[in-house]
């Protein structure tokens, strides 16, 4: 009985992590910032923006990416490197991230 409760535990601790922002921080440093940015705004109107994107959304799209279920092939040049620790824990990152809005629309 003891045992079943255990394992019980520990499934559930794995189904249920949804990832460290710090580590995912860390990780989109070396892998994402080039084309996304730290603030998830993409470096232009050709990358998606990530920031306040659903954590699950960007976790199985990498996971998509990685497999070769969702084609691009940067994408999943990148996804490949990642482990699904990682990929959890840069999903949990960006949807931390507020959404840029414009916020002052002075033509000077």
């Amino acid at each position: 009985m003891k045992n079943i409760f255990l394992l019980s535990l520990l499934v559930f601790a794995s189904a249920t992590y949804a990832g460290d922002a710090e580590l995912g921080k860390a990780k989109a440093e070396q892998v994402c910032k080039t084309c996304h940015g730290m603030d998830g705004a993409g470096i232009d109107d050709t990358y998606p923006k990530l920031a306040g994107q659903y954590a699950d959304y960007m976790a199985q799209a990498l996971k998509d990416y990685r497999s070769g279920a969702r084609k691009n092939a940067i994408m999943s040049g990148f996804a490949a490197t990642l482990t699904d620790e990682d990929i959890e824990n840069v999903a949990k990152y960006y949807s931390t991230l507020k959404e840029g809005r414009l916020t002052d629309l002075t033509i000077k």
